[in-house]
C-alpha cells in the first residue's frame, strides 16, 4: 500500500465521519518507511474524528497501521486543529 492509497483510506474515513465533507483535508508525506498523515476537518467536525478520550481517531489510527503493515511500512496519523 502505497502513500496515495493511505491518503485515500483516510480521507474516506474520515468523510464518512464528519457533516461537511468537503473540509476534510489530508496532507501527506513520506521519510524512510514511514508515511506522516496529516488530517484537517471543520471547526464544527473536530470532535466527530477525534471522539471521546480519541477513541475515534485511535480506531483509525489502528486502520491506517493494519493497512501500512501488509506493505511492510509504519504510518502516523495526527489530527490538525482548524484554524
Amino acid at each position: 500500500m502505497n502513500e496515495k492509497k493511505l491518503r485515500d483510506l483516510l480521507e474516506f474515513i474520515a468523510k464518512g465521519l464528519v457533516n461537511d465533507p468537503e473540509a476534510v483535508k489530508v496532507e501527506s508525506s513520506i521519510e524512510d518507511n514511514t508515511v506522516q498523515l496529516k488530517l484537517s476537518v471543520g471547526a464544527e467536525d473536530i470532535g466527530r474524528v477525534i471522539g471521546k478520550q480519541g477513541r475515534v481517531a485511535n480506531s483509525i489510527r489502528h486502520l491506517l497501521r493494519a493497512a501500512a503493515s501488509r506493505e511492510g511500512m509504519q504510518v502516523v496519523m495526527d489530527v490538525v486543529e482548524p484554524e
